[in-house]
């Protein structure tokens, strides 16, 4: 008498019959995906032993049904992407996720090196300078109306130049006769000082320091023969605010506008003028 061949589930005889040996004991075909098979995640049906099974983070799916769920395209050869909880071929993921570029309007694909600004992507080889074309990478870059320029090429186009050297003004600078300069250009005609944040004059456009100007081009005082630095008439205040007289083709400071005998200030005072001295009312009156 032959010893019994049953299945370890529903007991019937395996003899003649297809079954399946696991550690728990022999099963018959059907007992055997009941019982170890698992459920499809897409289908809900079970996934026999003779199926080729496919799982992605704990679910499990027939080969079939392991699908993009948007153009149904098998998944089972082919990179994939899972966007809550629905998977997605990379063509379906990229038309419905990813940006496009705004240079050369394709696909920004997933992983790809790419650059965002002011709400646009682009791809890094795409985004470039406006001016010179070449990729702007990491590179600091000035946007302009739409452009984006790296900053040699935005300050050759845009920036201020100095009047005297014609380069760009990349930062502070001076103003001169309406006209940008660099503070290291702005200097004295004559003696070269810098004049950025002192008091100067100028000549026929060029300009000039106080002390320049006045020893230049300032008439002198007629009496201790230095510049006066000051604008015409017969009273006026100069440069540096001091005042002056001027009679005829003379000229002196405040300071110096005294009788030649006694000194006294002729400074609003009446005067009498004696070859190349000034006197006062009194002195004149006395004779010589």
């Amino acid at each position: 008498m032959s010893e019994a061949f049953d299945c370890a589930k529903c007991n019937e005889s395996l003899y003649g019959r297809k079954y399946i040996q696991t550690d728990s004991g022999p099963y018959c075909v059907p007992c055997y995906d009941n019982t170890f098979a698992n459920t499809c995640a897409e289908c809900q049906q079970l996934i026999g032993h003779d199926s080729r099974e496919l799982f992605y983070e704990d679910r499990h799916f027939h080969e079939g049904c392991f699908r993009c769920c948007r153009c149904q395209r098998s998944l089972a050869d082919e990179p994939f992407t899972c966007q809550d909880s629905e998977l997605l071929c990379n063509e379906c993921y990229c038309t419905a996720f990813s940006s496009q570029c705004s240079a050369c309007g394709e696909t920004v694909m997933p992983g790809s090196r790419k650059l965002e600004y002011g709400g646009q992507t682009w791809h890094e080889h795409c985004f470039l300078c406006s001016g010179c074309e070449q990729p702007l990478g990491s590179r600091s870059f000035v946007p302009d109306k739409g452009a984006h320029y790296c900053v040699p090429c935005y300050e050759n186009k845009f920036a201020p130049r100095c009047a005297r050297c014609s380069k760009t003004l990349t930062q502070g600078g001076v103003t001169y006769r309406d006209q940008p300069w660099h503070r290291e250009c702005l200097v004295c005609t004559g003696c070269k000082t810098p004049l950025a944040g002192q008091q100067f004059t100028s000549r026929d456009d060029d300009p000039y320091c106080v002390a320049c100007f006045g020893e230049l081009f300032a008439p002198k005082c007629s009496s201790c023969k230095r510049p006066i630095t000051g604008g015409s008439g017969s009273e006026g205040a100069g440069l540096g605010g001091g005042k002056y007289v001027s009679f005829e083709d003379r000229h002196w400071h405040h300071s110096c506008f005294s009788c030649a005998r006694c000194s006294t200030s002729l400074v609003g005072q009446g005067f009498v003028p004696d070859g190349d001295q000034v006197l006062c009312q009194g002195c004149s009156q006395a004779g010589p």
